[in-house]
């Protein structure tokens, strides 16, 4: 990422809604890559951007959301350390996407029950 402290400040001046709106919307852009082999680098920098909005934003939000973004950024880093391996195999870049994509619906009802 680019330089982080700008980001950060521009990223916490929205409200909790639309940041949690953000990390479901890069956990379905993730999605949407992972099944291009071209996009693995991209890939790679969506899933620590992800990591770094969490970490700005569960401090923010109900114990629900809290736990569910803990878990969620453990599976980003995991993820992390088998992307190589993942994105040379077709069936894995599959069940990669849809898994993340699974991630960002969860989040996206978690959000809605909680406005």
């Amino acid at each position: 990422m680019r330089n982080i402290e700008i980001i950060k400040n521009r990223y916490l001046k929205d409200d909790l809604s639309v940041r949690l709106g953000g990390i479901a919307s890069n956990l379905a852009r993730i999605a949407s890559c992972s099944l291009n082999p071209a996009n693995c680098e991209a890939v790679v920098s969506m899933l620590e951007e992800s990591k770094f909005f969490i970490e700005w934003t569960a401090p923010d939000t109900s114990n629900d959301i809290k736990a569910f973004l803990v878990e969620l950024q453990i599976q980003l880093a995991f993820w992390q350390l088998v992307w190589t391996e993942v994105c040379n195999d077709p069936q894995k870049r599959e069940e990669f996407a849809h898994l993340t994509k699974f991630f960002s619906q969860t989040l996206s009802i978690l959000r809605m029950k909680n406005l």
